[in-house]
Order: structure tokens, then sequence, then C-alpha cells
């Protein structure tokens, strides 16, 4: 015992710690121990007289059963008791050691907590500033594979039940110590690992080693998965080498696990999409705030948040992540302003476009695919700034699509060197997953998709366009990607454009196809009601479908938007528009085949046929 303090032997190091209750309650004390628990972190003794909530919220014994149960114990065996000087509170009867700083926090307020910051010294310094060697920063969460090291399933063997996670470091030389640098580590690795890995293995382990070793702290968020479900805990102290007879678990942290995983299946699609990466370490605070969230109720966050002493004008993160993601129903407004026939064929492509994320609008030309495409996705997604174009083309690549290595200059010493840079559908995703905007809708209209080859612009990510819930590696960057769960794609075909063969059956598995035709709806009846909008005589309409009904070849008809245009009802507009842009349509579609295409399409025959 301590001398000054009348504490265990190793407490003076440190100073006396404090926890101020919520809701501006009174303080607790306590002191952080050298000694560690049986798995590694460091205790914590709140000493005799703390104050304590005297409820807990709901979430409590799901999201940390461990301090639920110390802190039931501690009331039924009389240690945790009421106050006699603070009414309507607890207090300890004696002192209380704690396998953690946030096990000690968490049985006196009541919830889930970060001791590692919620504990501070009289000058207001979190506990972590007195902790060597660890890297501090905004709270992290991340990933770390178990269930297949060299053949067996740590997870269920090793992990939940002795409180850990660990790291293979078989032939990492002895002495690495925590907050070790990268480059240190490095050197170590090149060494240690020069017989037994390939040079991207060993880069790989030292992006591992030193996540585990540098950048994870006391206080994060921890996950692995182990048959079909997502374990998540609290990383409870700082790391460790230490001998392990297989080498299978050689780097060690401390762990509060809860006791239940999550199945995997039932996950948010974009948690889903994170863990699917294919590395042994992941870094998971992209969607930390979704893991915060897991198994709880939207009361049982609110719960939570009021149970600290959160601003209340500040938004909870946990519910913000899980804002559903909704696409507007159109409206009988939208479907006036565009001319559609019925609103309720909006209806049915924006469901389609809800259920595939795809989409296709094909058709011969004049058809107003690109409009409708972009005034669709504008409406869906609350504005042009969430809509972007692409318009593929035959040389149009996946360098140009996406990624790839550009000559740029540099705007200091004017040389030009090769740089990666984004391309329109990378760029749109960066957006798309930018933190608060992961519940509004963004769209990419690409269009003339037929006349690109699909397989070489769209590369690896044809998989991501069937696949939303899983990530790829990227074949220039080496990044981990997937496609935002709030990222739509429209594109438009031109049926009559016989330059690219028509697109294979991959492409029509993960895109939904609508036809405007104009011998259908909404494109057959759009001109009249056009000319009717704007007062005009119907009988470039009637022209036009006398002209059409000519055309065998659907994929030929003219479709109505050359006649919606200013310039085709000045003095002899309608003449030249139908000189200049139908009869050279139609001579080519008729070409070597002899065709008279002025006797049988022009002004002068329709309007006989008509009377």
């Amino acid at each position: 015992m301590s001398e000054e303090h009348g504490l265990p032997s190793g407490t003076t190091q440190y100073p006396e710690f404090r926890l101020r209750l919520p809701n501006d309650g009174p303080e607790a004390r306590g002191r952080l121990l050298a000694d560690k628990g049986t798995n590694g972190s460091q205790k914590f003794v709140v000493l005799a007289g703390s104050p304590a909530r005297a409820e807990v919220v709901p979430s409590f014994p799901q999201r940390m059963p461990s301090s639920y149960r110390l802190r039931q114990r501690l009331i039924d065996e009389g240690t945790l008791v009421a106050s006699t000087g603070l009414p309507g509170w607890l207090q300890t009867a004696r002192d209380v050691e704690c396998n953690s700083p946030s096990a000690a926090a968490e049985i006196l307020v009541g919830r889930s907590a970060n001791g590692y910051t919620e504990w501070k010294s009289a000058d207001g310094h979190p506990l972590s500033d007195y902790l060597d060697h660890v890297w501090w920063g905004r709270s992290r969460a991340w990933l770390v594979r178990g269930s297949n090291v060299s053949g067996l399933d740590l997870v269920q063997r090793l992990w939940l039940s002795e409180g850990m996670v660990s790291l293979s470091g078989r032939h990492l030389r002895k002495g690495i110590a925590q907050g070790i640098s990268k480059n240190r580590l490095r050197t170590a690795v090149d060494e240690d690992y020069a017989s037994t890995a390939t040079y991207n293995q060993k880069m790989q382990l030292v992006e591992e080693f030193h996540a585990f070793l540098a950048r994870m702290r006391p206080g994060d968020t921890m996950c692995t998965i182990s048959g079909g479900r997502l374990y998540v805990g609290e990383i409870a102290g700082p790391a460790e080498q230490v001998d392990s007879e297989d080498g299978r678990s050689n780097l060690r942290r401390p762990v509060e696990w809860a006791d239940h995983g999550h199945p995997y299946d039932e996950l948010p699609e974009e948690l889903q999409q994170r863990l699917s990466a294919q590395h042994d370490v992941v870094d998971l605070t992209v969607v930390k705030d979704l893991l915060d969230g897991l198994g709880l109720s939207d009361q049982d966050l609110i719960d939570e948040a009021e149970a600290t002493d959160r601003d209340p004008s500040v938004e909870i993160p946990a519910l913000t992540a899980r804002r559903e993601l909704e696409l507007p129903e159109p409206t009988d407004e939208l479907a006036a302003e565009l001319l559609v026939h019925s609103t309720e064929w909006l209806r049915e492509v924006r469901d389609l476009l809800w259920d595939e994320r795809q989409l296709v609008l094909y058709g011969p030309p004049g058809t107003g695919k690109t409009y409708l495409a972009l005034k669709l996705a504008e409406f869906l997604g609350g504005g042009p700034e969430q809509v972007k174009l692409v318009q593929f083309h035959p040389s149009y690549a996946y360098e140009d699509f996406f990624e790839g290595f550009r000559p740029q200059e540099d705007v200091e010493t004017r040389e030009v060197a090769f740089r990666l840079t984004a391309g329109p559908l990378r760029e749109l995703a960066d957006l798309a997953s930018r933190e608060g905007n992961r519940h509004i809708p963004h769209f990419l209209i690409i269009d003339e998709i037929n006349r690109a080859n699909l397989a070489k612009v769209f590369g690896e990510l044809y998989f991501l366009l069937e696949y939303r819930n899983k990530s790829v590696r990227l074949t220039y960057s080496g990044d981990d990607f997937a496609l935002p769960p709030n990222l739509f794609v429209i594109g438009t075909m031109n049926t009559a454009d016989r330059s690219i063969a028509l697109v294979d059956a991959a492409m029509r598995r993960r895109f939904a196809f609508v036809e405007l035709s104009p011998r259908t709806e909404p494109t057959s009846g759009l001109l009249r009601r056009w000319l009717k909008r704007e007062g005009k005589d119907t009988e470039p309409a009637e022209l036009l479908d006398a002209l059409n009904s000519r055309i065998d070849d659907r994929d030929f008809r003219i479709g109505p938007s050359y006649l919606m245009k200013k310039g085709v009802y000045r003095e002899g507009g309608l003449e030249r528009t139908w000189r200049t842009k139908i009869l050279p349509l139609l001579e080519e579609h008729h070409y070597g085949e002899g065709v008279d295409v002025e006797a049988r399409y022009g002004l002068a025959t329709l309007r006989e046929s008509l009377g």
C-alpha cells in the first residue's frame, strides 16, 4: 500500500482523476494503477465515497454487459449504496478496483463511456495524456480479422473468451514497442521478413503492424467477424508483444467485447462494404457512427445522449448515420413539367432506380432521353449539384471514367509529371460518400452509354454495379473502393447507332432498361402535349405520326424533340428542319437500297397523305 494515499503500489506516478457525472452532477474520484488485469488492460480504482447515477440507460446491459454485471454485483453486495449527502444519487462505500478506466466510468454513469477521455486530472487534462507512446486524436474504429489465422478461428478460441485481439508477428524481433514509427518498423520488417515475405507482403505487414502498435489506442472501437457475425468491443489497454508457441498471436491488445455478435447479413450496406475489404487490419472510422448504433433503437440512442452533457442542439451522430436514404415520389407537377402522360409512369421509373440503382433509357434519336434523365435526376436528387453528366465515345477508357495517371504541370517548377487523377465517377462517388451527404441521392448520367467499350471503361467496377455491398481493390491507386449506396446511374442509349454492337449480357443484368419509343407513351403523345402547351397548331404532330408509320424499323423512327425547338416555328423553319435534320437520317437508314427518301418521306408527300 502507498503511504501517501493508502493505495496499492504503483499508483503514485499518476495524479488523482475526476469524473463529472451527467447534467452537471457531482464529481467522482479515482486513480490509475500500474497493475494490469488478466487481459492486459491497466486497472483503475474508484475511490470510496464517489457518487454514481441511480439509474442506467436501457441499452447499457447490451452495450457493456461486463460493466453492467459489475455494477449490479456492487449494488447487491452493498458496495454501491444510496448516498447520504446527495439525495437521488448512489455512492461507493469502499474503493472499487476495475479492469480499466472505461469500466470504472461506466459503473458510475450507467452507460458506455470512454474512460481515457472522461476521467480528467484536477487541471482538466484527460487520463490519456498520462499514458506513454499512445497515438491520440479522434476516437477511431478498427477491424482485425481472426477467423482464419493459419487454419484456426482465434476469435472463438481465444479473443472473446480471454478479452483480447491479436496479430501474428512470428518473425518480428523482440522489443518492438508501442508507438514505434513507421520508418523504424519498415526497417525491422525488411530485415526480419527478408526471406519469408514478398515485397508487397512486407509493405502490407508494415501497414498492419503500424496500425496495431501506433495508431490504435484505448477507447477505440474494435470489430471482428466470425461465424457470420460481427463482434464489437472497446480497446481497453496498450499493445504488447508476448511469446506465442504457435506464432499466431504475438502482438496483443486487451479488448472488452460485447457478449453477442450481430448477424452479418443484417448489417447496413455501407458497413458491409467496409468490412469486405481484404486486409487483416482495416480502419473503419468512416462508419464508426453506424457501429455505435448497432443493435440499438433510436430511443436507446436518445437515452444515451441524454445521459451525457451533450449539447441538445447538436445531432446525435449514430442517429444521423442511420438516416434513411429516400428517393422522393414523382408529383403531378413534375409530370406536367416533363409533359409525361402519367405520373404513374414516372413512379415506375423511380421504383426501378430504387431497386436496381442503374437504369438505361433507350430508343431512337430525338426521343428526349438525355433531357428526361437530367430532369428526373435533378428532381430525385434535390438539385443539379447532385448530378454529373459524362458522354461515352469509342475512345473513352477506364482512365477517363474512373481514375488514371495523367500528365500535369507543376505550377512552381513548370515540370510535367504523371499524377493519379480522379475521373467523373470517382469524384461523384467521393462526394456522395462524404459525411453529411450519405442520405442524399447522387446521380451519374452516362449519355450514349453504348458507344464505348463498356468492359474496358468499367473494368472491376462492373462487379460493384451488381454487388453494392462489396468493395474491390482499385487498379491504379490500390485503394479499397465501393460504390456508395446513394449513388445512382442513368444511361441513355441511341438504338439507331449501329457503330457499336449492342450491349452484352453482363450489362443487361446490371441495368434496368426503359424504352422511349415514338410508338408508345410517354413519347408518342409528347409533341402534341408540347404544341398544346405552346399554343401552336397540331400539324407537326400529325406529320410526325405519318412519317413514323412509314418507317418499318422501330429503331429508326424519329423522335419528337426535332420538332420541339423555336427555330422550327419561324417562317420556313419546319421545311428547313425536315430537309436538314430528318431526311438525312433516313437517307443513312436506306443507304444502298435505292429508296427515294424525298418521295417517300418528304413533307409534300406526307401532307398529301393527310388530305
